[in-house]
């Protein structure tokens, strides 16, 4: 059996840091806690959890803070959570199963990032990230924020384990302070940055400031995926600032690197939808709906799930069509069970229909 340090960075965490020190507590075998400044009761209730609590001085850099977590670490392998992330008690099994069975030549393993769940569970934002590294082959955190540790010429292991985020706190302007920060200083962005603050721009509105930082990455970004991603909310960018045109040029743009992704047809069928075009709303919304990953498999979020079955509701409904109207209720309903609004529409179009019926 292999051995784990869970290495943490955190500040100010006194809220999330027990329930996400539980959830693995009898699984790992060391816990190391870098504290980079709380003024809570953070360290006083790490304590209770592991000896092994350091303070580091905040110099505005993830990547610095985390390095020097793992270089406190002294088992075989290192693994890394945030304070608001938990392993839900399958996850810690599977973890449990992994020390049990893992191959020693296996240098990282990564594991499934569930970003963003909803009320239902449903996985909104999900990303795959390395979470478990050897510590034998020195692995080194880079970037001062939106931080990534790469594992190049390394043997990996795609597991099927997944950490959840359990987000406590408010959005902060925290992430983007630190690129504002170092930016003041010189640093010049490379691809990964670019992404990630134009993201920051864009999360907290500055839109006009995102538009061209977006485009630098575009322009030069070579991975498919996070192409399409910046392009599809580089519209959204558009969008805001009332750009209908440049929003719906951007969108067909991603046109030329793969086929339609649901996300892009959900906002051409939203723009549509907005002109009460139904026909050509619901030609959109029916692609996002049939949309399937080249493996064949579902992709899972909302823009291929439940939400065109919730406008191709709307659609039919505005067309007079309450049976078609009815099913896509329905099936947005299997995907949010718990949704009042879907039940609410299910029971009034089948009142509805059974008063048609009966006249």
């Amino acid at each position: 059996m292999i051995t784990v340090s869970l290495c943490m960075i955190v500040k100010n965490e006194e809220d999330a840091l027990p329930r996400c020190l539980e959830s693995v507590r009898d699984i790992v075998d060391e816990i190391v806690i870098v504290d980079t400044g709380s003024d809570d009761r953070t360290k006083e209730i790490a304590a209770a959890f592991t000896p092994l609590i350091y303070d580091f001085e905040w110099i505005h850099d993830f990547a610095a803070a985390r390095n020097y977590s793992f270089d406190k670490a002294t088992q075989e392998y290192c693994m890394w959570l945030d304070a608001d992330d938990i392993l839900l008690p399958d996850d810690a099994r599977k973890l449990l199963q992994l020390k049990e069975a893992l191959d020693p030549a296996i240098d990282a393993v990564t594991m499934d990032y569930a970003a963003v769940v909803d009320n239902d569970g449903t996985v909104l934002d999900r990303v795959r990230r390395n979470r478990l590294l050897k510590r034998a082959r020195q692995f080194r955190w880079e970037g001062v924020v939106h931080e990534d540790i790469p594992v190049d010429e390394a043997l990996v292991l795609n597991s099927d384990i997944r950490v959840t985020h359990r987000k406590s706190r408010p959005v902060t302007t925290r992430n983007l302070d630190i690129y504002r920060y170092h930016l003041s200083r010189g640093m010049r962005l490379n691809l990964n940055h670019l992404y990630h603050y134009a993201r920051e721009l864009h999360h907290h509105k500055h839109y006009e400031e995102a538009v061209p930082v977006y485009r630098q990455f575009i322009a030069g970004s070579q991975d498919l995926d996070s192409t399409i991603s910046a392009m599809q909310r580089l519209a959204d960018c558009y969008h805001f600032l009332g750009d209908r045109q440049k929003e719906l040029e951007t969108i067909f743009e991603t046109f030329v690197h793969d086929v339609p992704r649901p996300e892009s047809c959900c906002r051409l069928g939203y723009y549509f939808l907005q002109k009460e075009a139904w026909h050509q709303a619901i030609y959109w919304y029916e692609q996002a709906a049939a949309y399937k990953r080249p493996d064949g498999s579902s992709h899972g979020g909302p823009s291929s799930t439940w939400l065109p079955h919730m406008q191709l509701a709307l659609c039919y409904y505005r067309l007079g069509d309450y049976v078609l109207s009815k099913r896509h209720n329905e099936v947005a309903l299997q995907f949010r069970p718990n949704d009042p609004g879907f039940r609410q529409n299910v029971k009034m179009l089948e009142e509805w229909l059974s008063k048609s019926s009966n006249q």
